[in-house]
C-alpha cells in the first residue's frame, strides 16, 4: 500500500514538473528575463533557500543584488518571482487580489490544520467569512478586553516574581509569553481558560501543540506546499488518515498528532457553546448571549444573520481554530522580540519604563485610551514590527496571465528596460514582507537598524509617496487588502498591556546565551548550539527596585 501510494505521488509530481517545463517553452514570459540567483537544485530550485530557518542572509542578498524584483527558481525547473516593489504589491495584495490568490499548498495545509476558516478559504467564500467576522474586531469590543488582558498580565507578573524571589534569575521569556498570549485569546476570544498562569502548573496540551506546530511545519514546508494539495484530493478523509497512520513517516505522524490535539480542544469548546444556544438551557443560553468573548459574539451574530450570510458549523469552528492559533504564536513571538531588544538596549528600556511609570502614577490599571496614548511604547512596537515582522514572506499564485506594473523600471537579463512584468498563469510570487519593511529607498540608509525614535518624528516623504498597501503604518507586517490580518488591533493591544505590566516591574538583561531567530513560518527564538531544539528565549530578569542603575 505504502509503495503504491508513494509511486502515485511521485508520478503526479513528475507530470506537474513536465507540464511546467513544456509551459516555459511555449509561453515566453518576462519572468524568464528577470535577474536572479542561480538555482539551488532542479527539484527544489531556490525554495530551500527562501524558506530556510537560517535564510536571513539569502533574503538580504536578494534585495541588495537584484533590488525589488528578482527571478528565482521554483521546484522542478519552474520560475517564480521574489518581489517587494510597492506598486506591484498594491496590485498583488489589493487591486488584483482575485488574480493573485493564496497558493493551493497554503490553503490545503491550513484547512487540514484548522478547518475551513479564514486562512483556508479564498475568493467569495473568504469574503463572506470576513464580512461576518469584521464587526467582532471592533474598537468597542477591544475596549472590553483590556480588563481581561490586565488580569492575565498581572498573573504573569506574579509568576515571574516567584521565579526571581531569591534575586536575579534566568527566565525563559518565550515560555511565559506563549502562556500569556494563549490565555488572553482563550478568555477574550473563546470565553475559556487554558492556564492558571502559576509557576509549576502543567501547560495545557493545546499550548504544547501550538508551540510545536510551526517548527514541525517548517521541516515539512516543501511537502505541504507542493504535495499536500494533491494528497488532499485522493479518497476520503478517513482513507487519507489511514494512509498517514500506515506510512513509516515519523514527521507526518507527529504533525497528525499536533493537529488532533488542536482540533479536539476547539471542538470541545465549540460544542459547549453550541449546546447552550440550542438546548434551551436558559441560564447557559443567557450566559453565551451576554458573553463578551469574540466567539460568543460571532455565534450569536451567526444565528441572527440572514440565511445567505450564515456560516455552517464547520466554518464557525474553523474560525475558532484559526483565531486561537493566529493570536497565540505571532503575538507571543513579537512580544518576545520586543523584550529581547529592550534587554540589549537598556537606555531604550529605561525610557519606556519612565513613560509607563508616569502613566501608572495617575491610573494604576491602564485602559485602552491610556495605552494608545503612550507614544514611545507605540514607537517601539511599530519599529519592532517593521524591522522584525513575525512572518517574513508570503506566497501568492497568479490564477491567470497578467501584466504587473512596477513603481520603477528594472533592467532585464537582455539589457531591456522593463516597466512591467508579464506574469504567466500559475507563477508563484514570493512577497517579501521583510524587505518591503526595510527598503532603504523608502526608509533611508539606516532602514535595517532598529530605531524606535524614528516614529516620534515625521516619516520620510518617500515612505508616504510609496503608497505601500499594508493595513498598518506603511508596513506589510499585517498585509493589506481583503486578506489583511483581521486581528491586528487585538494583537497590538495585547502587546501594550503585557509590556506595561512587565517593564514597570522588571529589568531585562541578556543571559549571555546567543540567540538564533529561526526563519520558520513564524520567526521564533532558540539558543544557539543548545541541545534543546525547541524554541526558547532565556533572559536575565530582576525586580526594578533591586536592579543597579543602567
Amino acid at each position: 500500500m505504502f509503495v503504491v501510494f508513494t509511486q502515485g505521488l511521485l508520478l503526479c509530481a513528475s507530470l506537474w514538473a513536465l507540464w511546467q517545463f513544456v509551459r516555459r517553452l511555449s509561453v515566453k514570459a518576462d519572468v524568464d528575463n528577470l535577474l536572479g540567483p542561480v538555482s539551488g537544485s532542479f527539484i527544489l530550485g531556490n525554495f530551500s533557500q527562501v524558506i530556510n530557518i537560517g535564510g536571513w542572509k539569502f533574503h538580504q542578498q536578494l534585495a541588495e543584488r537584484f533590488g525589488r524584483v528578482a527571478g528565482i527558481h521554483g521546484p522542478f525547473g519552474s520560475r517564480a518571482i521574489y518581489i517587494f516593489d510597492p506598486t506591484a504589491l498594491h496590485h498583488i495584495i489589493v487591486k488584483d487580489q482575485h488574480i493573485f490568490e493564496e497558493t493551493s499548498g497554503f490553503l490545503a495545509r491550513n484547512k487540514l490544520a484548522f478547518g475551513p476558516g479564514l486562512l483556508a478559504t479564498d475568493g467569495d467564500h473568504h469574503r463572506k467569512q470576513r464580512k461576518m467576522l469584521n464587526p467582532v474586531f471592533s474598537i468597542a469590543h477591544m475596549r472590553n478586553m483590556v480588563l481581561v488582558f490586565n488580569d492575565v498580565a498581572k498573573k504573569i507578573e506574579q509568576a515571574i516574581k516567584v521565579n526571581i524571589a531569591n534575586g536575579a534569575q534566568e527566565v525563559d521569556i518565550l515560555h511565559w509569553m506563549n502562556r500569556a498570549a494563549l490565555e488572553m485569546i482563550g478568555q477574550t476570544g473563546l470565553g475559556y481558560s487554558f492556564d492558571p498562569l502559576v509557576e509549576g502548573a502543567e501547560p495545557h496540551e493545546y499550548s504544547k501543540a501550538v508551540q510545536e506546530y510551526v517548527p514541525m511545519q517548517s521541516t515539512m514546508r516543501f511537502q505541504l506546499q507542493y504535495l499536500l494539495p494533491t494528497f488532499m484530493k485522493i479518497g476520503s478523509p478517513r482513507f487519507r488518515r489511514f494512509v498517514v497512520d500506515f506510512m513509516p513517516w515519523k514527521k507526518g505522524r507527529k504533525y497528525r498528532d499536533i493537529i488532533n490535539v488542536m482540533d479536539k480542544t476547539t471542538v470541545h469548546i465549540f460544542n459547549e457553546k453550541k449546546r447552550a444556544l440550542e438546548a434551551g438551557d436558559k441560564p447557559l443560553m443567557d450566559q453565551v448571549k451576554q458573553a463578551k468573548d469574540l466567539m460568543s459574539i460571532l455565534m450569536k451574530a451567526n444565528t441572527e444573520a440572514a440565511e445567505e450570510d450564515r456560516l455552517p458549523d464547520e466554518e464557525v469552528l474553523g474560525q475558532m481554530s484559526t483565531l486561537i492559533f493566529a493570536a497565540t504564536d505571532t503575538t507571543s513571538n513579537a512580544l518576545s522580540r520586543i523584550i529581547y531588544l529592550l534587554s540589549i538596549h537598556p537606555k531604550v528600556q529605561e525610557r519606556l519604563r519612565e513613560e509607563i511609570t508616569t502613566a501608572i502614577s495617575t491610573n494604576e490599571n491602564l485602559h485602552y485610551d491610556d495605552l494608545v496614548a503612550l507614544p514611545f511604547m507605540d514607537a517601539i512596537c511599530r519599529e519592532t514590527l517593521r524591522v522584525y515582522p513575525p512572518i517574513h514572506t508570503v506566497i501568492r499564485t497568479a490564477r491567470k496571465d497578467v501584466v504587473l506594473p512596477l513603481s520603477e523600471p528594472i533592467t532585464g537579463r537582455d539589457g531591456r528596460e522593463m516597466h512591467s512584468i508579464v506574469v504567466p498563469k500559475d507563477t508563484e510570487m514570493f512577497v517579501s514582507i521583510l524587505n518591503a519593511n526595510r527598503d532603504p529607498a523608502l526608509w533611508g540608509p539606516d532602514a535595517s537598524e532598529w530605531k524606535p525614535e524614528r516614529w516620534l518624528l515625521p516619516l520620510p516623504q518617500t515612505v508616504h509617496d510609496a503608497r505601500m498597501p499594508g493595513i498598518y503604518s506603511h508596513l506589510m507586517t499585517f498585509l493589506g487588502g481583503g486578506r489583511a490580518c483581521i486581528g491586528f488591533k487585538f494583537s497590538q493591544l495585547e502587546m501594550k498591556v503585557v509590556l506595561s505590566a512587565l517593564i514597570s516591574q522588571f529589568k531585562f538583561s541578556p543571559s549571555g546565551k546567543e540567540i538564533d531567530w529561526m526563519m520558520t513560518g513564524i520567526v521564533t527564538p532558540r539558543v544557539k548550539g543548545s541541545s534543546q531544539r525547541h524554541p526558547q528565549l532565556p533572559l536575565k530578569v530582576e525586580l526594578v527596585e533591586l536592579a543597579a542603575p543602567a
